[in-house]
């Protein structure tokens, strides 16, 4: 193992590659990244770089002498195009072949966008720093804002916008915001905080098309023919993960790279971040996780078992995310999605300071907290890691 490849140069592939230098490899590790800047942080970019409170150059995950530091081999600004695992080479969009003896892929995902959406100025998406340092200029008090989707992305962006004194519309498609990721009780809860906030919020609704005037996003028009007006729209209609490079290569692909327990998807091929789907043991269950947290954890773990294929330790982490809505900090541990039942296991849903717990089959699957202190959640996450049933648990 003396050539490592890491594809992906955002917070998995950075982590990757700081924990094979930790680990002691000293062989070359090249790390490729289609954006032409050092590796940066992403949640911040619906938080803090849109309320104005941090500048751009804060992103950024480590210094320049820092990653000098490390002997990484930059490839940045050119993004990856194809890749044959039995020469085990992978192309570059400038036509250059990186040959590897282990190969990271951390390609990341990128957004969905509505049919017909591209070229209005004032439609935009949010995943780059650029995506979001342009959409800061437009959140101008009195601005209308028409979001759709109303996932953590379009709840962030809302929540901090209705700070900034713009008129927000969010559009959901589904009866009830993030019903599916964290159960209707939580996404209830969600919206009741939306609508208190001055947050137009309707569900059950289709955007049949953007409307436009002199090349700039004048409204939304939905499925019934009403017509809700706009300054600017953000489309927040979740994402699709970056595996188009990876067609011909004869790797599978299913919504993401599919790999399993150990995070392989093939012999010296790895997945990191949320590109990855693998095999979770700890829930027995396949999952595709789009949180900062995982793509650390997981780089770690893969850089564990690059440099030991013949003793590879399974990657089974409790995952874990965060948001921040209206100044109350949302966090979660385990896997919440295809729960079976959600119950309130401690505080108050009438002040805004609960837990709720998920069970799927017989155990506990997962906790979520809303503006309760982190030192609340740590008990559940144990009980979580260690497999408990959910009368153990719960109902104890």
């Amino acid at each position: 193992m003396n050539r490592i490849v890491i594809v992906g140069a955002s917070a998995g592939g950075l982590a990757t590659a700081e924990a094979l230098r930790r680990m002691g490899y000293e062989g070359a590790i090249t790390l490729v990244g289609d954006e032409n800047c050092l590796p940066y942080d992403r949640p911040p970019l619906s938080k803090q770089i849109l309320t104005g409170d941090w500048d751009a150059g804060r992103l950024v995950l480590r210094r320049p002498e820092d990653l000098d530091a490390l002997g990484l081999d930059l490839s940045l600004g050119v993004a990856a195009t194809g890749l044959d695992p039995v020469a085990r080479t992978v192309t570059l969009a400038d036509g250059a072949r990186l040959p590897y003896d282990g190969l990271v892929v951390a390609t990341g995902v990128r957004p969905r966008r509505l049919p017909g959406s591209a070229g209005p100025a004032g439609v935009s998406t949010l995943r780059t720093a650029a995506d979001a340092l342009a959409l800061r200029t437009r959140l101008l008090p009195g601005r209308r804002l028409v979001i759709v989707g109303a996932g953590f992305v379009g709840a962030e962006v809302a929540a901090v916008a209705r700070g900034l004194g713009v008129e927000v519309t969010l559009l959901e498609a589904g009866p009830v915001p993030l019903a599916a990721a964290v159960g209707e009780q939580a996404g209830r809860w969600l919206a009741r905080s939306h609508h208190d906030h001055g947050v137009r919020l309707r569900t059950g609704v289709s955007v049949a098309r953007i409307h436009s005037a002199r090349g700039a996003a004048t409204g939304v028009e939905l499925a019934g023919g009403s017509v809700i007006d706009a300054d600017d729209v953000l489309v927040a209609i979740g994402s699709t993960p970056n595996t188009a490079w990876l067609e011909g290569s004869g790797l599978t692909v299913r919504d993401g790279l599919v790999c399993d327990r150990f995070s392989a998807a093939a012999p010296g091929v790895y997945g990191v971040g949320d590109v990855a789907r693998w095999h979770n043991p700890l829930f027995a269950t396949e999952m595709r996780i789009e949180h900062r947290t995982n793509a650390a954890e997981q780089g770690l773990a893969v850089a564990r078992n690059l440099l030991n294929p013949d003793a590879p330790r399974p990657f089974a982490p409790v995952p874990y995310f965060w948001s921040d809505q209206y100044g109350v900090k949302i966090q979660s541990y385990g896997y919440l999605r295809d729960h079976d039942e959600a119950v309130v296991v401690d505080g108050e849903v009438s002040r805004r300071r609960f837990l709720i717990g998920y069970r799927r089959g017989d155990r506990l699957a997962g906790i979520l907290g809303i503006g309760m202190p982190p030192k609340a959640l740590r008990h559940w996450r144990a009980l979580i890691a260690a497999g408990s049933a959910w009368n153990a648990g719960v109902m104890a």
